[in-house]
């Protein structure tokens, strides 16, 4: 929102103030919480969001998901989802924290009885973190892999055993009058013919995966040895990390600037060789054209895929949303902020999906294979699969390159978000020590997450990451994510969020608030609680590569899920205790929002919170109330 014009009086009534940090740049702040930054522009928040909410999963998962579920037709199911799960939560959690100013754990002031909700945030993010950014190790290897003439794993080198076959060398097994012989590709392009799919061969970029860059042991129970070289790649995302976010919002605000923006670049790139590519047709018609099937969406599965995309690609319920945005200002309009994150996820999936099927589609060509014998998700696309399309590309090092410094940036502003949920909960608890010790204590918490990531890169690794992704990123925040509307709309209640926001946009007509009110209430919670008990129901014994995990780890992961949500009914049981009066009497106290809930500055709170008690304040920070402004309740300036 644009600045307010004030009468004389009230003008000299509104106090500015900046903050002179140690390195002498000017930081945006009030002396009325001089503790918190805020965002130096609008843009910084937008860029960090799209940041934050586009991801791996959109490259990764979302082409896959659309191919399996009928091409274009998922869609239909992905815009509904989006519509009735995805963007409800985002809007929702941008204006909890846009309107207190507080981070998932102080947030709960609101109902403090749930104040575990944002514990559990708080401990998934952390433990995602960690196998997060082995993922961007797991980038920064191929990355440095690909800079030499020719692309490691595009042939079956000294590394390689003797399954290892790949069809770069022009050649591959064809049945042709009913006896089968070894032909070159262009003839099987000529006669129309398909090589015969021969499952004791391996591709060299499956197997440059498995034995040199993850140097993957047999399962759990053999851990083996650090493999130093994502030890050391581990250590580079660390500190890439760190560097970025050691200043707070100031310097990772920044720095999305370019990790926000580099993907699209790359994806254009891509979409751009790609569509130029023989075979590049075929792709696309799998991802999203003729070969679309409307009869799909009657099968539930492709609804709960739906939901689930939708949930996770804007990582609702991590609480990361709420951090980033509780560095706003008051007035920003984070319902337009909401609505364009929404858009730019759904637009990046697509397009993400179109790059990278023109070139799976050449790949299948050159292969002689079909299609869906060269798609793959997660890890087998982004290590496997598609590394194996660029090794048959011209300049095929260039391509690479480009692709994984995709991946990088995509996992690590992301990442900055993850770490920021972490250090914003430590700023809302301890400001004065966060303000000082920044530096030191940022180091130090990415310090600890690196040890703690380094089981992940043994040669058990990558069933770490899996794990942990499976459990700890699935069920947990569905459970998070339902209790979450259930606090705040149920108890603490719709209207008066919504009265709430209104006191940061303006107030808006009863028929603008209609379909979030419905969405809020009813159809959101239910949705999500339909894919928690979905996903519980037809659960199945987690696994990696064929390899399924043993009971130890079975058990584990249901321990992490545990660790993350006990901490839900601890503080309820805590918060009960140190409430006053009879049991019932204890539990309602708890269910309203405390003394110092409200906007964080006095001049916002206006006639609705003008009683409200606050130790971000300190007692000389007395507003003056001056009368309504744009139809909202009064503010209150402060006085020089």
């Amino acid at each position: 929102m644009g600045n307010i014009a004030l009468p004389g009086f009230f003008k000299c009534c509104k106090k500015k103030a900046t903050e002179e940090t140690n390195d002498n740049t000017s930081v945006k702040s009030t002396s009325e919480n001089p503790e918190r930054e805020f965002w130096s522009s609008k843009t910084d928040y937008l860029l960090s969001l799209v940041g934050y909410a586009v991801g791996l999963g959109n490259v990764w998962r979302f082409p896959y998901l659309a191919y399996k579920h009928g091409g274009g037709a998922f869609l239909i199911p992905y815009v509904i989802m989006l519509a009735l799960a995805g963007l409800p939560l985002l809007f929702l959690e941008c204006s909890l924290g846009q309107f207190a100013s507080l981070g998932p754990i102080e947030i709960w002031r609101i109902t403090p009885l749930f104040q575990g909700v944002g514990f559990t945030m708080v401990i998934i993010s952390t433990l995602v973190s960690i196998y997060y950014n082995v993922i961007i190790a797991y980038s920064l290897f191929y990355l440095f892999a690909s800079f030499r003439s020719y692309l490691p794993w595009g042939d079956c080198y000294e590394w390689a055993d003797s399954s290892c076959q790949g069809t770069i060398n022009g050649f591959c097994n064809v049945t042709l009058d009913n006896a089968t012989m070894t032909m070159n590709m262009s003839s099987v392009h000529e006669q129309n013919l398909t090589c015969i799919a021969d499952n004791t061969t391996e591709l060299p970029s499956k197997q440059y995966w498995d034995k040199v860059a993850l140097k993957r042991s047999s399962g759990m129970d053999e851990t083996g040895i650090v493999v130093w070289h994502l030890a050391l790649c581990l250590l580079l995302a660390w500190i890439i990390t760190a560097a970025a976010l050691v200043k707070g919002i100031k310097s990772s605000g920044k720095v999305v600037y370019f990790t926000a923006v580099f993907p699209y670049i790359v994806l254009i790139i891509l979409l751009i060789r790609g569509v130029t590519l023989e075979g590049a047709r075929d792709g696309i018609e799998y991802f999203i054209g003729q070969q679309s099937d409307i009869s799909k969406l009657s099968n539930g599965e492709v609804w709960r895929d739906a939901a689930t995309q939708i949930f996770y690609s804007l990582n609702t319920a991590w609480g990361g949303l709420i951090a980033l945005s509780s560095y706003n200002k008051f007035q920003n309009n984070c319902y337009w902020d909401s609505i364009v994150v929404s858009v730019i996820n759904c637009l990046t999936s697509i397009l993400a999906g179109f790059a990278i099927f023109s070139i799976l589609g050449h790949m299948a060509l050159v292969s002689g294979k079909k299609v869906p014998e060269v798609v793959d998700e997660g890890f087998g696309l982004a290590f496997i699969a598609y590394p194996d399309a660029l090794a048959r590309l011209p300049v095929s090092p260039l391509w690479s390159i480009l692709f994984f410094c995709m991946l990088l940036a995509l996992g690590l502003d992301s990442q900055f978000a993850l770490i920021e949920t972490l250090t914003t909960t430590i700023q809302d608890v301890f400001p004065k020590v966060m303000k000082k010790l920044r530096i030191p204590l940022t180091t130090a918490i990415c310090a600890v997450l690196f040890l703690l990531g380094l089981p992940c890169v043994t040669q058990a690794g990558i069933y770490w990451v899996n794990l942990i992704d499976s459990f700890c990123g699935g069920w947990a925040l569905l459970f998070a994510a339902v209790l979450e509307l259930v606090a705040v709309i149920w108890i603490y209640g719709g209207n008066r969020v919504i009265l709430d926001i209104e006191m940061m946009l303006g107030k808006k007509h009863w028929i603008f608030w209609l379909w979030w009110r419905v969405c809020w209430y009813f159809v959101s919670p239910v949705l999500l609680a339909a894919i928690l008990i979905w996903s519980l129901v037809t659960y199945e014994a987690a696994g990696y590569g064929g390899v399924v995990y043993p009971k130890w780890a079975i058990i584990l992961g249901f321990l992490m899920v545990v660790f993350c949500l006990i901490w839900i009914p601890i503080i309820a049981i805590v918060k009960v205790i140190q409430a006053k009066g009879n049991i019932f009497q204890r539990i309602a106290s708890c269910c309203r929002p405390t003394e110092n809930w409200g906007p964080a500055l006095v001049k916002n709170r206006g006639e609705r919170y003008k009683d409200m008690k606050d130790d971000r304040v300190k007692e000389e920070d007395k507003g003056v109330e001056i009368p309504d402004i744009k139809g909202v309740d009064n503010v209150s300036f402060q006085r020089d």
